[in-house]
């Protein structure tokens, strides 16, 4: 049995069967995948529940070429390179466009599977093709932005594809006409001619002080996603809770702040063994010692209930988490009496 407690942030106590580390994508061709398997990078969205009954695959390739058109960066990233390191080497280099995105964890190649984004970027909006090993085929492939068929928080890599392609690669295309994205929360403080560099650093600063290190307190960053709703239904919340902040996702649809409705909810500081939701931001579940998943699943369920009781709201956990045999998730409606 392989330990996975120091390859997932949230360190619950863990293990494997076995554990591969790939630095060279070649080796893919070589691994037998016998489920269950999973492809883990560097374990910042991923909790292992319990000992889980397979194999672990780590991400572990290096390596970022640049290709510079007239107007615009084209970057492939190895998805083994970590993200907010790929954020600071892409600013350094006088590349634009990632600085919302700085200190998000995890690694490039993980990044595409959540469509990760923050402060009103979203990773769709750079990504040129995805690159990966189908494991089904036996073959290396090539995704276009459209074929991964990008949402909020979503892809194909967590439908069709799950299981089925180990991303190797990613390309990103960073336009030299850059402005900024400045419309999102404390950012909108900022000067109108902020640079790239300055919303970098507001953002890290931000994030710094509501995200706690996890390798100081082991947390897994956001754990819900932020639920989007009809219009209307966020306008009936609205007038019930008026300083209920509301973000707009077209004419239809409305996006809710999860943090804001599980601290109204009264959760904050809620606790299971030494799992708890973090007193400075509502949305961060921590671990503060020796937890396990079964309080883990307890915390969770006791946030979507209660969130559901107070607001009729359904939150779904950002944050994969796996079991014995795979992924599981946890439910987010309140049992029927």
């Amino acid at each position: 049995m392989q330990p996975l407690q120091h390859l997932h942030t949230f360190a619950l106590p863990a293990t494997c069967q076995r554990l591969i580390t790939v630095d060279d994508i070649q080796l893919l061709e070589q691994i037998v995948f016998q489920t269950p398997f999973y492809i883990l990078g560097e374990g910042s969205n991923s909790i292992f529940l319990e000992d889980f009954q397979g194999t672990v695959i780590l991400m572990r390739n290096k390596g970022i070429s640049v290709t510079e058109r007239g107007d615009a960066y084209l970057l492939e990233v190895a998805a083994g390179e970590n993200w907010h390191e790929l954020v600071l080497w892409t600013l350094a280099q006088g590349m634009a466009g990632l600085e919302n995105l700085a200190l998000i964890p995890g690694t490039v190649g993980a990044a595409p599977v959540q469509n990760i984004g923050a402060y009103g970027v979203e990773l769709e909006k750079f990504v040129e093709y995805v690159e990966g090993f189908d494991i089904g085929r036996r073959e290396w492939r090539r995704l276009s932005r459209a074929q991964c068929q990008f949402a909020y928080r979503d892809s194909i890599f967590k439908h069709q594809l799950k299981d089925r392609l180990v991303i190797t690669s990613v390309g990103l295309r960073l336009d030299k006409h850059w402005l900024p994205t400045l419309s999102y929360g404390p950012l909108a403080q900022l000067p109108q001619n902020a640079t790239a560099q300055q919303i970098c650093d507001a953002v890290i600063a931000i994030r710094q002080s509501k995200l706690p290190d996890p390798q100081v307190l082991p947390n897994a960053g956001s754990f819900f996603k932020n639920p989007i709703v009809s219009a209307e239904f966020a306008a009936d919340l609205k007038a019930k809770h008026p300083t209920m902040p509301l973000y707009p996702v077209d004419a239809t649809y409305t996006k809710l702040a999860a943090g804001w409705l599980i601290e109204q909810a009264g959760l904050k500081g809620y606790c299971q063994q030494t799992i708890r939701v973090y007193e400075q931001q509502a949305l961060v579940l921590v671990n503060g010692g020796e937890g396990q998943g079964e309080a883990l699943h307890t915390v969770i369920l006791h946030v979507q209930r209660t969130v559901f009781e107070r607001f009729a709201v359904a939150l779904e956990h950002e944050v994969r988490l796996l079991g014995a045999t795979g992924e599981v998730t946890i439910g987010h409606v309140v049992d029927a009496e």
